[in-house]
């Protein structure tokens, strides 16, 4: 990726035109230094840990604490995970908010990330429904956490506006080749290596390709800013209706979320 003009020897890093990212960059990091500060191991946060500190655990989700769905996004499973999430949210991060305009990006960010979480936890419902025909501990449902989501949307997004024809006005010239690539390995690995929750992944990359699908044809528009807002409430609309949606498939599995809570004496 790319800047329209000429790269120059010992340019600022100029955090004034992305310090939105700076700040959601802090944030993490702060948060993560003030759990291990508290006692959470810096490795491997036991599932307690994870729990108490917001990470996404569908039989506490849906049954009293939806707010996990975003506060997931917040917490991460050791420094490893924390320092990928981080490097991959400055790398494309930096560029999409310059590139959608922050205000848009704000509404990219956070609706991709909780479009991951929404659809890792109907994946958990789906297999919850299966575990009560056939007890299978690997359709248990697992605590979930990251800003995975969040920044597979801001890839997404970056990849389908490399891939359609460049408008007029387009400030950075997004390679491609690099893009795809960088995706198609993120997507394997999600498929192919355990404790990946590939599900958050493709939920991001969906929501971020259609927010950018839509931000592409707005710049098309006389009306701008008008058409922007019109495309994020299409994409809040959508999240809502499939949470709206998870509930009530859900809503059958109270017993059974009750069940899983007590055994592991989590309260709720």
């Amino acid at each position: 990726m790319t800047d329209m003009t000429p790269p120059q020897i010992n340019q600022k890093l100029r955090i004034h035109t992305w310090w939105f990212t700076a700040l959601l960059i802090a944030v993490n990091v702060s948060l993560f230094g003030w759990q291990i500060l508290s006692g959470v191991n810096i490795t491997d946060p036991s599932p307690l840990d994870a729990i108490a500190w917001g990470a996404d655990f569908t039989p506490l989700t849906f049954l009293s604490q939806p707010e996990r769905l975003f506060t997931s996004m917040f917490f991460h499973f050791g420094l490893i995970h924390l320092m990928l999430n981080m490097w991959a949210l400055y790398i494309f991060g930096s560029v999409a908010e310059q590139l959608f305009g922050r205000s848009y990006y704000i509404g990219m960010y956070f609706l991709a990330g909780l479009m991951g979480s929404v659809l890792s936890s109907y994946l958990s419902i789906r297999d919850a429904y299966a575990l009560l025909q056939n007890f299978d501990p690997a359709l248990l449902p697992r605590i979930s956490a990251g800003a995975s989501g969040a920044v597979m949307g801001l890839g997404a997004a970056l990849t389908v506006i490399s891939l359609l024809p460049q408008l007029a006005n387009q400030r950075f010239i997004l390679d491609k080749k690099s893009l795809l690539m960088i995706m198609a390995i993120n997507l394997v690995f999600g498929f192919t290596v355990s404790g990946i929750n590939n599900a958050a992944h493709i939920g991001g990359m969906l929501m971020g390709g259609l927010l950018a699908g839509l931000w592409y044809l707005s710049q098309k528009t006389q009306r701008t800013g008008v058409f922007q807002f019109i495309a994020l409430l299409v994409a809040v609309s959508t999240l809502s209706i499939f949470y709206w949606y998870c509930t009530r498939l859900s809503t059958e599995l109270t017993p059974l979320w009750t069940e899983i809570l007590r055994q592991n004496q989590i309260s709720f």
